[in-house]
């Protein structure tokens, strides 16, 4: 039998790649399903650090705080590469580690392919083909977790792009 070593998602946003890699990181709170949390507490809200070595963890209604793993790569707007460092049953652990890698392809002006892999899965040995099953689902794992980005990055897109383009007009 073969499992999957790397879980690949992609969707196309209505943005440009600099709002796309914004909203990815800076606004991902606003989408990041607050079902998904390791603490034992409800989810206040998900942290990217906006810098390479910086933490990606979560922090609970009582403001306690899991790490989830660390920025790898931070290459705004075009790549962000992350450690994901929880075990297969969720539980992080600063010696496993897996990558989750975003890119962000211009494909327009207000158009942008953004390109999920959650990379290394191999790493999870006997527990490989539960992890690929838990984080490869369309609803619950990094498919239906893309589609809940997408939506995000497409609200107000054309307005975004409308205030953009006014201001940079101003600075000509």
């Amino acid at each position: 039998m073969s499992t999957a070593t790397t879980i690949r998602k992609e969707v196309t946003v209505n943005a440009s790649a600099e709002k796309a890699f914004r909203v990815f990181t800076a606004d991902f709170n606003a989408w990041w399903p607050s079902s998904h949390h390791i603490s034992k507490v409800e989810l206040k809200e998900a942290v990217i650090e906006p810098k390479q070595g910086g933490r990606w963890y979560e922090r609970g209604v009582d403001d306690s705080e899991c790490e989830w793993g660390r920025v790898l790569t931070w290459d705004p707007p075009h790549r962000l590469v992350l450690a994901w460092q929880l075990t297969a049953n969720y539980e992080y652990d600063p010696n496993f580690e897996t990558e989750v890698e975003v890119t962000f392809e211009a494909k327009g002006p207000n158009t942008t392919l953004v390109v999920l892999q959650h990379k290394y899965l191999d790493r999870y040995g006997e527990n490989q083909e539960k992890v690929v099953k838990s984080v490869g689902n369309e609803d619950g794992g990094w498919g239906g977790i893309m589609n809940l980005y997408a939506a995000k990055a497409n609200e107000n897109a054309a307005a975004f792009d409308d205030a953009t383009r006014k201001l940079v007009a101003t600075m000509e």
